[in-house]
């Protein structure tokens, strides 16, 4: 039985990411049925709302979706949908995995997991100025919200996300000898929730910008990381960087009531249409998908042949340093997983 899901193409590259991973899909014998659903700017465009109440509610229906990069207009225009999303769902733990693929990396022994809170923080939005001598932009201020049951949930989500997978440490990332309220409150949470699995997962901690040089000196030291919202939103990009970009970041956005996975990179209009665009993100996050879903061997089917397509074959797209097209790619994969 095919196991509903919402599907959204997205902006720009998004359409042409997505056909090249539901043919991966589909060679993998992947079975979903397809919802699919508008947002952003083409749903803009085409029904005068970015997010429609019909996207809504096939996520709420389907409680799983796969979705393209959409584009969020800078300085103008709508809020950005994927956050709009995040609070629709309560998507809390946003979970973005990096793994070293290219053979001529920088770095080939990168195999880690970053869970950042994705719902407080400075990103909650409590942002004001202050008029001072006539000036009404004369002070800016920004107030960031922790909550222990946000502490609290991020951190047991990303134990439980090390047990399940086999991971052996988590390391909680703070800054509480500056910022003793927000980040203490979440470093001291840590700590108490990382009691109940002593024995089971190893826990240490370390101040965010200690963790940024020791990623780059020598990321196999992590395993887990688990992090504040806009630590982790700047971590998850470091952390891709160390394995070749965006262009290979899945990442997933994870409630108790819904869960949407997705190639973390822009639209990127610039090259839309061109059939140039590398699709290994939106597959990879396809594969975290199918793990949520209970599916880990196929997900790991699917994550060797794209790795043996890029490392032994050398097939690769622009951005990695090749010359092969979008679907080319796609088909690279798929014939690995025949």
């Amino acid at each position: 039985m095919k196991r509903p899901a919402t599907l959204i193409r997205g902006d720009g590259i998004g359409p042409e990411i997505m056909e090249a991973t539901l043919r991966v899909l589909e060679a993998a014998g992947a079975e979903f049925e397809w919802d699919e659903q508008l947002a952003g700017l083409e749903a803009l465009n085409e029904v005068g709302d970015p997010l429609p109440d019909a996207t809504i509610e096939s996520i709420r229906r389907t409680r799983l979706a796969l979705k393209g990069p959409l584009t969020t207009p800078v300085g103008v225009g709508f809020r950005s949908v994927n956050v709009a999303l995040r609070k629709e769902f309560d998507l809390y733990a946003n979970v973005r995995p990096a793994r070293s693929i290219l053979p001529d990396g920088r770095y080939q022994d990168v195999d880690l997991v970053l869970v950042r809170e994705n719902t407080e923080g400075l990103y909650v939005g409590v942002e004001t100025f202050i008029q001072v001598a006539g000036d009404p932009k004369a002070v800016a201020q920004s107030v960031a919200i922790v909550t222990r049951v946000g502490c609290e949930r991020i951190v047991r989500f990303a134990f439980e996300y090390a047990l399940a997978n086999g991971r052996k440490k988590v390391t909680i990332c703070h800054k509480a000898n500056i910022l003793k309220a927000v980040s203490g409150l979440f470093l001291d949470v840590g700590r108490e929730v990382a009691k109940e699995y002593a024995g089971r997962v190893e826990v240490d901690d370390v101040i965010i910008d200690a963790c940024a040089m020791k990623l780059v000196l020598d990321p196999a030291q992590f395993d887990v990381i688990v992090t504040t919202n806009m630590f982790g939103d700047i971590l998850s990009d470091e952390i891709a960087g160390l394995v070749g970009g965006l262009g290979l970041a899945p990442g997933a956005n994870i409630g108790a009531s819904a869960a949407i996975f997705e190639a973390v990179h822009g639209s990127a209009p610039d090259i839309a249409g061109k059939g140039v665009a590398n699709p290994s993100a939106l597959i990879l996050a396809a594969c975290m998908m199918l793990d949520h879903v209970g599916e880990r061997d196929r997900a790991e089917a699917i994550r060797r042949a794209l790795e043996r397509t890029i490392r032994e074959d050398g097939v690769r797209t622009r951005d990695l340093g090749g010359d092969v097209k979008t679907l080319q790619f796609a088909d690279a994969v798929c014939r690995r997983l025949g």
